[in-house]
């Protein structure tokens, strides 16, 4: 059987530029990985809960998400790790997508050391919020990339789409968490109103990121996965937890359920529409 090849793209070949972009990505995850073990309290660091003054623990605001929430982070670093190991394969060298992705992702990977380092080791709320949206702004240019790119197949869609994915979802619960952190450390009252007023607000303006995200990603999971998972962990906390506050917990659960039925809705549509275009031709 003879395969037609006279549509296919060109194959490109690799240069020393592609080597030691892999070369960056494989170090900044490293990097990364070190700094975060660190930052979770190994080799004597101080760890995020005690850092700032208890600033950036899960008891600090009423959208902090409870202390297990944070264990997503695991999965997330063995993903980069991952991803790290499967751009530097020298069949990935010369591969459109990485060479788009290579240094925003290694930038992402910097910006998450120095956030732990601006956070935890200087205990600058406010300096770590800066960080935290240059990271989540990194995250997003990452997010139309993998867009525009198509991924090569399901390792591809795994390693590269679902590990990104997840990494900009909760890094977008994590800033709204950095931000209001630096309100209440910052002395903060609210203008007069109640705490879950305040919560509901901020739960909701995750909401509609999340929201955002299925209808740019034309419904992609990782994304929605992570942002849901960290706006349950936050009405975990604010329903068993201090500080107690329903209002907030309840926020929370809506919020997620918004993003997850959204999400849902926006990929099964989609998946409608492309079968309607295939039936039409």
């Amino acid at each position: 059987m003879s395969t037609d090849t006279s549509t296919r793209p060109p194959a490109e070949t690799a240069t020393s530029r592609d080597v030691v972009r892999q070369i960056v990505v494989v170090v900044t995850a490293v990097l990364a990985i070190v700094l975060a073990a660190y930052g979770s309290g190994a080799f004597g660091g101080v760890a995020v809960s005690d850092a700032a003054g208890g600033a950036l623990s899960a008891t600090a605001t009423t959208v902090a998400p409870a202390t297990t929430a944070f264990s997503i982070w695991s999965v997330i670093y063995l993903g980069l790790v991952a991803y790290a190991i499967y751009q530097a394969l020298p069949g990935q060298r010369a591969v459109t997508r990485h060479r788009r992705l290579g240094y925003w992702v290694a930038a992402s990977l910097l910006l998450n050391a120095a956030w732990l380092f601006a956070a935890v080791q200087l205990g600058s709320v406010w300096l770590g919020a800066v960080v935290i949206v240059a990271l989540l702004l990194v995250l997003a240019r990452i997010f139309v990339i993998l867009f525009h790119t198509a991924s090569s197949g399901w390792v591809d869609a795994v390693v590269t789409d679902g590990t990104l994915g997840l990494y900009l979802g909760w890094v977008s619960v994590a800033t709204v968490a950095n931000i209001a952190a630096g309100l209440v450390d910052a002395g903060f009252d609210g203008f007069g109103f109640a705490a879950g007023f305040w919560s509901s607000v901020v739960l909701a303006v995750a909401a509609l990121v999340g929201v955002v995200l299925a209808f740019a990603g034309r419904g992609r999971l990782a994304p929605a996965l992570s942002l849901s998972w960290g706006l349950a962990w936050i009405a975990v906390g604010r329903l068993t937890g201090e500080p107690e506050n329903v209002v907030a917990g309840v926020a929370a659960i809506v919020a997620a359920a918004v993003v997850l039925v959204v999400t849902i809705a926006v990929r099964v549509a989609r998946g409608r529409v492309g079968a309607t275009a295939s039936l039409q031709r």
